[in-house]
């Protein structure tokens, strides 16, 4: 399966080496991979469980979380590329959890899934600056289609779909 990643690679050449060696194929060459972070937010335990082994397959680094003050707490002390978040669950809902990265400017790309979805509930989340909305139940495809063009949007690969 195709990865989404991007590759910045740098040949780095050790300056007490010889011109000889320098110029060999042994040249010291380093990749540095950047890999997508994401972070899924759902009381429901088993939408993380499902998501979280199909997107890792495609190369991103998941954390999966159904406690929201927890997942709150994890978005002060990392970035996420991409945030998926159910919009209704106790504690912090998924406004909030929008909220909370539009104040801060944390250039997370955040995706809302629920099933409760309305236009008005769809256009609030938009206008607050939600990167798509996705109904619950969602067909995978859709939903990966969704943080397809996230990764996109933030000049990552893509995947297929």
């Amino acid at each position: 399966m195709d990865k989404i990643m991007v590759v910045k690679s740098e040949i780095s050449v050790n300056d007490a080496k010889t011109e000889d060696s320098a110029k060999s194929s042994d040249q010291a060459v380093s990749s540095t991979v950047e890999t997508i972070s994401m972070m899924i937010i759902d009381d429901e335990p088993i939408v993380g469980k499902r998501l979280k082994p199909g997107l890792e397959k495609y190369g991103f680094a998941v954390e999966t979380y159904t406690d929201s003050q927890a997942a709150l707490d994890r978005l002060k002390e990392k970035v996420f590329d991409i945030v998926v978040t159910d919009l209704r669950m106790d504690e912090v809902d998924g406004i909030q959890i929008l909220d909370y990265i539009m104040e801060h400017d944390i250039p997370s790309r955040v995706i809302m899934i629920t099933a409760f979805a309305t236009i008005d509930v769809a256009r609030e989340a938009l206008v607050k600056g939600a990167f798509d909305f996705v109904a619950k139940p969602f067909n995978p495809k859709e939903l990966r289609s969704a943080i397809n063009k996230a990764a996109l949007s933030l000049g990552h690969q893509g995947m297929k779909t």
